[in-house]
């Protein structure tokens, strides 16, 4: 039997990953194996180029085309180590950021040539495409209130993606929306701007769409 490919995106201070965590207890509940990933990341590679993506203070001078690649390798990585086993072994997987993060970061924020970027998407991950996109949105003022309080609540971790301009995540938040009416039927919408409790119920209501037959639940 063939599992089923989850993802969530959205762009910073969004919730993706208390919802992530909310979804996979809600599919241990129902008995389901669920196996929870992340980008960049989830593999002992992945997290290596994580840290030099993200966290490393030798990275000021990374270039748009070296992020790109290096994106795509952890997404090689995790894909063939992880994922594809997964689902082959019937799972449900879980991933908070999949292939659209790069299209709206490294093509929209970045502004690199989307068709290249979409051919090194394709290369990294062949025909293993999400079932389902969780799109959570929430305004650029919300998002930027959320990471600045994430930024002084938590032990500091320098996150280079982080320290780009207002412009910067208003292109990426305009790429989302274009990935999401380009894809409807995959990408769902998420108002992620209440209450941790109504967008988990939002999500629900999205992701028992494709789950198995009786295995639904409020």
């Amino acid at each position: 039997m063939k599992g089923l490919f989850i993802t969530f995106e959205g762009s910073e201070g969004s919730g993706k990953s208390t919802q992530v965590s909310l979804l996979a207890g809600r599919l241990y509940g129902l008995c389901l194996t669920a196996r929870v990933l992340r980008e960049p990341g989830g593999t002992p590679i992945g997290e290596e180029i994580r840290h030099t993506l993200k966290h490393s203070h030798a990275n000021a001078a990374m270039t748009a085309e070296a992020e790109l690649l290096l994106m795509n390798a952890s997404r090689a990585q995790l894909v063939r180590e992880f994922i594809r086993p997964a689902l082959a072994k019937g799972e449900i997987v879980v991933c908070d950021r999949f292939y659209d993060s790069t299209t709206a970061y490294q093509g929209y924020g970045r502004e690199l040539h989307l068709p290249t970027v979409k051919t090194v998407i394709d290369l990294a991950v062949g025909d293993t495409r999400p079932d389902l996109t969780l799109l959570l949105v929430v305004p650029a003022q919300i998002s930027e209130e959320r990471l600045r309080s994430r930024q002084s609540t938590l032990p500091f971790i320098r996150d280079r993606i982080e320290e780009a301009d207002h412009e910067f995540f208003e292109r990426v938040a305009q790429g989302y929306e274009k990935i999401a009416a380009a894809e409807p039927q995959r990408v769902r919408k998420v108002d992620a701007a209440g209450d941790v409790e109504t967008v988990r119920r939002e999500i629900w209501r999205e992701v028992e769409k494709i789950l198995p037959p009786g295995r639904v639940g409020a």
